[in-house]
């Protein structure tokens, strides 16, 4: 269910002589959340209290001037920042009645945006394509800036985003009808490269919108057709594959446009469930008339919709509950609620008191009409298709067959196969990878081993994520990526090779453990593992008890009546881990290790070729494990890849039986042995405590539950 309420109006627009230019070139927040700072498309900066609709400052360059961006509010400086002219950065406060006299400084090269979000540096981003901190950049404005865009290649559209204490700057570029969106990511600097499906139609995205959700990044865009697809980028680090990679897309909603296509009109994210557009027909009103509707995504439903007066200028702004519209000769504010979805509210079936209706609002379609449309609508839908099917029947043709693929292979250059090769499985279905992909793989691991500069981690990589390859159809795979070191090719391996033979398996551990924690923190990895790694070192941080026992009282328990306590002064919290003893991406590779199926008799042998430190070193990872595992301050994040328990539990099992005689021989290991004895006095101890209260809990079981339970109670049960 949503609802629009009634808006009022912040301001009165600016009139240029081009009526086709935008009135508005931006809208952000400064530090207070009812302060909007409006900039037009000419010369101004004005700093509004939303809910007065009243000037707190207002701020002009120049005649002769322009401002080329939105000015934004750098909130640990409290000052504004706007750019001049391309290349002239403004800095001023709210006492500042000069723009002119405030601090200016003129960069190397043209600036596309300067974006800024709370608690966060704001960043510069350049027209072709680089990013600066603002810090650093006028701290030497005539500072070189490097091009990372291509020549003809142009900045459609950008937005910043702070994703679990990261900060990412978004822009999708445009370059002879290819669109790509970038990702830079800061600190640690890294920059994918993505590039968008094209439209049947053949145009550009009339807007873009981005969010933060369940940890990831969401990209919502419009197309002229009435289309709105979502694409989805992992916030924690990427997945990276060499190259320029295809952005999956969902299509969320398909809009009624009527004759034509849509002009000026832009889509926003609300919600999970709901989108607000503007500049596209209502379907239930006549032709001529122009609206702000929120419609359901998750059921097709339009659930609010209001006419807006005069021309739409095919821009919406939302920020804490409110929609900024610019329409006719006003900048509206229109405020409107969401609640969760349901089928029924959906639908209009619920009454919701207290959600008023403006005047202008027209009729909700019904879901009949929805699901079926119109008459009219029948016959187009099906010119679509075929025509859709006609498109993809002539990039077929044009494309390489598996044959020709496979001969490329053989002789081409790396860059030319991997393109090819990407190309093959992404449009290929399942029934052709099947048969292809173990080909493909065989083909190019046989010349990777016979050439030593051919390599293609790229393709190879995608070949493995089709779930279509296993060991056993390649086996040379994985000890090739081991060979040169391609760590994330590894991962995918470990995670989808379901036959993986012991030998290899300890193998990969022995690398793992090897390598050098530097060598590996470069590397880009699934990011759910990585994100796991992250939440479990930074449980560690905290306190906690274990199993409900403090880590000093490991010392004094005992399932040996006879045992005597230490002296207090003998006490050492030796189970207190202040650190993992491995790199953050190491530990990643090795809980991919915990996680690969194996059987005991055929991995115990191999597990003997670990030397000493190396077996200490893995044994104190897992312990460190089996120590945050045990903290109840630690709660695991659902739908995250990592190790369980009992895996951890076996793999200690495992090496104690491969090196137990070396390992009670080796001074460096008589404290890691005494601490993994604190663990196992700990179990017996607490399955000790539980075995005393089994009965009672058994008793509840038997108990009969009362009628009279309302939705709140408190009932106390009394255990004899």
């Amino acid at each position: 269910m949503a609802a629009l309420y009634e808006g009022f109006t912040l301001c009165r627009l600016v009139q240029t002589q081009n009526a086709s230019d935008s009135e508005i070139q931006g809208i952000e927040l400064d530090g207070d959340s009812d302060h909007a700072i409006v900039t037009d498309s000419t010369r101004s900066v004005t700093l509004y209290k939303v809910s007065d609709q009243k000037p707190l400052g207002s701020w002009t360059v120049k005649q002769g001037q322009l401002l080329t961006c939105p000015a934004v509010f750098n909130f640990q400086t409290k000052e504004y920042v706007v750019v001049s002219d391309n290349k002239v950065i403004r800095v001023w406060k709210d006492e500042d009645l000069n723009l002119d006299k405030a601090f200016k400084a003129t960069v190397s090269a043209d600036v596309w945006r300067v974006h800024s979000a709370p608690g966060e540096e704001p960043v510069v981003l350049f027209q072709r394509g680089s990013v600066r901190l603002l810090d650093s950049l006028l701290s030497a404005p005539q500072q070189p800036i490097e091009d990372v865009l291509s020549e003809e290649e142009v900045i459609r559209w950008s937005t910043n985003i702070v994703a679990e204490k990261q900060h990412f700057v978004l822009f999708t570029t445009e370059q002879k009808g290819e669109r790509c969106l970038y990702v830079q990511r800061l600190n640690p600097n890294t920059l994918q490269k993505y590039r968008l499906e094209r439209e049947d139609s053949g145009g550009p995205p009339l807007s873009f919108s981005a969010s933060l959700r369940d940890k990831h990044l969401n990209l919502l865009y419009l197309y002229p057709n009435g289309c709105v697809y979502q694409s989805v980028v992992a916030a924690r680090g990427y997945v990276g594959l060499e190259g320029v990679q295809t952005l999956p897309r969902s299509l969320r909603l398909r809009l009624p446009v009527g004759e034509g296509e849509l002009g000026a009109a832009s889509a926003v994210a609300l919600d999970e469930a709901h989108v607000a557009v503007v500049g596209v027909p209502h379907p239930s009103a006549r032709t001529g008339k122009d609206f702000l509707c929120i419609w359901n995504t998750n059921f097709q439903t339009l659930q609010a919709g209001k006419e807006l007066a005069g021309r739409i200028h095919g821009q919406v702004w939302c920020y804490l509950g409110k929609l900024f519209v610019p329409h006719g000769k006003a900048l509206s504010v229109i405020p409107y609620e969401c609640q969760k979805s349901s089928l029924a509210s959906a639908l209009g079936k619920l009454r919701h008191p207290g959600i008023a209706v403006s005047k202008s609002s027209v009729a909700v379609p019904s879901w009949n009409t929805l699901l079926h449309g119109d008459q009219t609508q029948g016959p187009t839908k099906i010119v679509e298709t075929r025509k859709s099917k006609l498109s993809r029947k002539s990039q077929s043709a044009q494309a390489l067959t598996v044959d020709q693929v496979l001969q490329l292979v053989k002789t081409g250059p790396v860059d030319e196969v991997q393109r090819e090769v990407e190309a093959l499985v992404s449009r290929g279905d399942a029934q052709d990878l099947q048969l292809s992909v173990g080909q493909l793989a065989c083909h190019l691991v046989a010349r990777s081993q016979a050439e030593t500069a051919f390599y293609t981690p790229g393709a190879l990589a995608q070949l493995v994520q089709t779930q279509c390859l296993c060991h056993s159809v390649c086996p040379d795979l994985l000890l090739l990526a081991l060979e040169h070191k391609d760590y994330f090719l590894c991962q995918l391996c470990l995670q989808l090779f379901p036959d993986i033979p012991e030998v290899v398996t300890c193998a990969c551990l022995k690398t793992f453990i090897s390598v050098p924690d530097g060598d590996v923190e470069m590397v880009s990895l699934e990011p759910d593992s990585v994100s796991f790694m992250e939440g479990l070192v930074a449980a560690g941080a905290r306190g906690g008890q274990q199993n409900g026992f403090s880590p000093p009282l490991f010392e004094e328990d005992s399932c040996d009546a006879n045992h005597q306590p230490k002296p207090p002064q003998d006490k050492k919290p030796t189970l207190q881990l202040e650190a993992c003893p491995v790199g953050l991406h190491k530990a990643v590779l090795l809980n991919e290790v915990l996680q690969t199926p194996y059987s005991d008799n055929f991995l115990l042998p191999h597990l003997k070729d670990l030397d000493t430190q190396q077996v200490i070193l893995f044994l104190q990872y897992l312990q460190f494990v089996y120590f945050k595992y045990s903290q109840d301050v630690y709660t695991h994040t659902a739908g995250l890849r990592s190790p369980t328990m009992p895996q951890i539990i076996d793999w200690v099992c495992l090496l104690l039986d491969a090196h137990f005689t070396v390992l009670v021989m080796t001074p460096d290991a008589k404290g890691l042995l005494s601490n993994l004895q604190s663990f196992v006095k700990s179990q017996v101890k607490l399955f000790s405590e539980l075995g005393k209260i089994e009965s009672s809990l058994q008793e509840l079981h038997k108990m009969k539950l009362s009628k009279d339970i309302s939705q709140y109670s408190i009932e106390v049960i009394e255990l004899f």
